[in-house]
């Protein structure tokens, strides 16, 4: 089914249609006032707006999360910026200050969860071992060793403190 349909045609016609929708947006948006249609300083278009972008980071931030590198920092990030975003409509008189730290939080959250999922992309995957059929040789533990005496165990710590 899907090889009967040129994609070259899809492609110039998506293109077509973005460049109408770009030049027919900036005109349209214009018009509103004279409409008497306001949403640049609408509380119902401004939480939608908020809602939405919340909606889509979550799915962005989760995936990177869910798939990838298992961090919080980024949605930690993301929370703060939707924070930042929400006191900036409850206190309107702040919006000067808000609004920046609302976009540096959230531009921070998704830079840093695609640094890390980029990071994770590049890792090599564990090689198999031979004599399991092809599943994973043991992956070397990244918690100390407290069972070398030289390497100074809690125990050894408190048995110099005493």
């Amino acid at each position: 089914m899907f090889s009967k349909i040129n994609l070259d045609a899809v492609g110039i016609t998506a293109s077509l249609l973005c460049a109408i929708h770009c030049a027919i947006l900036p005109l349209l948006m214009a018009s509103l006032p004279i409409l008497g249609i306001d949403i640049i300083h609408n509380s119902l278009f401004e939480y939608g707006m908020i809602g939405l972008a919340f909606a889509v980071g979550t799915a962005a931030l989760w995936h990177g999360f869910n798939r990838h590198h298992r961090r919080p920092t980024p949605w930690l990030l993301f929370v703060a910026g939707m924070i930042f975003l929400i006191a900036k409509e409850i206190w309107p008189v702040y919006e000067l200050g808000l609004l920046p730290l609302a976009v540096l939080f959230i531009l921070a959250a998704h830079g840093l969860n695609y640094h890390w999922c980029r990071t994770h992309a590049r890792r090599p995957a564990p090689k198999a071992h031979p004599d399991t059929g092809g599943i994973p040789a043991e992956v070397p533990s990244l918690e100390p060793d407290f069972s070398d005496p030289a390497a100074g165990t809690a125990g050894n710590l408190l048995t110099l403190q005493d």
